[in-house]
């Protein structure tokens, strides 16, 4: 007998341990493989398929191929596949079929599908969900297991670890960034390289490299999916910067609202130290690093650099006057190098491949590849990557698939709550970091969520709002008072109580709150307000002047507001 198709998820389990039977009453692991598998069932095991019951889906899978005697099939365990809006998710790798929607209760279709199924030299034709993207960071996700090391180890795993602390300095690993256009993921857009030779330049010996992987925007999935279906490749990325930086211990600075992904990082964490790509002499080298993973408690503001410094100290999550910036004196005053979870997952590539090659990829001065959450009213609601530089147009209505229910598209937010929503005529600019701060948003961290005509854009702004004052630490005045003046202004428009000098004094406290709050939380907040004047201030006049709510979501027109 040869592999069982996955381990059991438990921090200590070996991965030798796959050649051995299992016996479970609860839970099973798949069926033994005689020799080669002829098909696979790769069974979507992330958080949103799990949610309808993919476990189940898998369980189920395994049991009819065991009862049936099927030695040459394998179930096996993947991350997301992208496509959330039509899970639970199955595919069989070796034909190119996709299965949407199975139900615990009936697989029996699949299951026959399997027995028959052999590979194929001509796959069906992708649809445009798949064939238009481009993944880089989300290469592997729905084909391996994340939580088996040598599956991502067959996928070329580690091999740009290896190439880094093997056969580079630390000055040439910063070159392969600096030359590959990378730049910061989270939402800033700061080149990479230059984060990484600032903090690299300090004459400190101890630094440290931290994940900030608090995602907190409304709407946004990407961090989450990343580190459930590929955790170790995030490990790798965090290990090569901190070769390049000079670090020996990094923190991985995640949700607790993210448990699936807290699951596979501990396990991903222990499993990496007992194959050699963390702790001591890693990859038979003498470069050292370790990996600890803190808990966030779900404070928005600490996804702001020195709030993640202080949550992880054990202090308020509470921004706090740069400079000096983290790079110069971070985590216990140290050199610290901070980037997102997408940032560190689209390194372990470019050292693999080389900073031009990855370059090759984009426009202007944003190059790689971006990934999305696509959420809202979009038909194919998920996960996806695609090279910057790509239409709007083409992202919402070629891969996302466009608006259900015969609407018409009204906009799209993207940066999270701090970004700007994006009108109809804009659907032709390119998505990259230049042509969205000029739409009046900006990149954010890869929240997309698109409305229909059902929307009321001055609701939408209240919304974003609400949640932008809800989540201030209150630290500074003008975030912590204007936020919720500002909200108190948009649910008087909305109620149909405003004046036109209302509109004015709301533009006013806006410039304010954007101009003089602390951190990026009070200083993004704004934005929503600014885009939605910019593009749809008709809406806000026919609140004020003509008591009306054109899409009849808000009090005044006896509607239901989303905020």
């Amino acid at each position: 007998m040869t592999d069982l198709v996955t381990t059991d998820g438990v921090p200590g389990a070996r991965e030798a341990d796959v050649d051995k039977p299992v016996r479970r009453s609860r839970r099973m692991t798949g069926p033994q493989v005689v020799g080669h598998a002829r098909a696979t069932a790769a069974v979507c095991q992330a958080a949103g398929c799990l949610s309808a019951q993919s476990d189940q889906v898998f369980e189920e899978i395994t049991a009819q191929l065991i009862a049936d005697g099927v030695t040459d099939v394998a179930v096996k365990r993947v991350g997301c596949l992208g496509l959330c809006a039509a899970g639970p998710l199955v595919e069989v790798p070796e034909t190119g079929e996709l299965f949407r929607q199975v139900s615990p209760d009936d697989v029996s279709d699949l299951v026959t599908r399997l027995k028959d199924a052999k590979p194929v030299e001509t796959k069906p034709a992708l649809e445009p969900f798949f064939s238009r993207q481009h993944r880089v960071v989300l290469e592997n996700c729905g084909k391996v297991d994340p939580e088996n090391i040598d599956d991502y180890v067959s996928r070329k795993g580690y091999r740009g670890l290896t190439r880094a602390v093997t056969e580079l300095t630390p000055q040439q690993v910063i070159d392969e960034i600096s030359k590959s256009g990378l730049r910061g993921r989270g939402g800033a857009g700061y080149p990479t390289g230059l984060k990484w030779a600032t903090v690299a330049k300090q004459p400190s010996g101890e630094k440290y490299v931290v994940c900030n992987a608090d995602e907190g925007d409304p709407g946004a999935f990407m961090d989450r999916s990343v580190l459930e279906s590929d955790p170790y490749r995030v490990l790798e990325g965090m290990a090569i910067a901190a070769y390049a930086v000079g670090a020996s211990h990094g923190y991985v600075y995640c949700r607790a609202e993210y448990p699936l992904a807290v699951q596979r990082l501990k396990a991903a964490i222990h499993r990496a130290e007992k194959a050699g790509y963390l702790g001591a002499a890693i990859a038979q080298s003498t470069f050292k690093f370790t990996v600890e993973l803190r808990l966030g408690a779900g404070a928005f503001v600490c996804g702001e650099e020195t709030a993640l410094i202080a949550s992880i100290q054990g202090g308020r999550g509470t921004p706090v006057p740069r400079p000096p910036f983290p790079a110069a004196s971070g985590l216990r005053g140290k050199p610290t190098l901070i980037n997102n979870v997408e940032s560190f997952a689209s390194v372990p590539v470019i050292l693999r491949e080389g900073g031009e090659a990855y370059a090759q990829v984009g426009v202007g001065k944003s190059r790689g590849t971006k990934v999305f959450a696509l959420a809202g009213r979009i038909v194919n609601g998920g996960l996806i990557e695609v090279p910057l530089g790509i239409k709007l147009r083409d992202v919402i209505f070629d891969i996302g698939g466009g608006v259900p229910d015969g609407r018409k598209f009204k906009a799209v937010q993207t940066g999270g709550p701090s970004g700007g929503c994006i009108p109809e005529d804009l659907l032709d600019m390119s998505v990259d970091y230049e042509s969205l701060l000029a739409a009046g948003s900006f990149m954010g961290s890869g929240g997309m969520i698109v409305m229909d005509d059902t929307s009321c854009m001055v609701d939408v702004a209240r919304y974003f709002m609400d949640f932008c004052r809800e989540e201030s630490c209150g630290k500074c005045v003008p975030c912590r008072v204007g936020t919720t003046e500002l909200h108190m202004m948009l649910t008087k428009i909305t109620e149909g109580r405003a004046t036109l000098a209302d509109l004015v004094q709301l533009e006013s406290v806006a410039a304010m709150v954007r101009d003089t709050s602390l951190c990026g939380l009070g200083q993004g907040a704004p934005n929503p307000v600014f885009s939605t004047l910019r593009y749809f201030r008709d809406e806000y006049l026919a609140h004020i002047v003509d008591h009306v709510c054109p899409a009849g979501v808000c009090a005044l027109s006896g509607g239901e507001s989303v905020a």
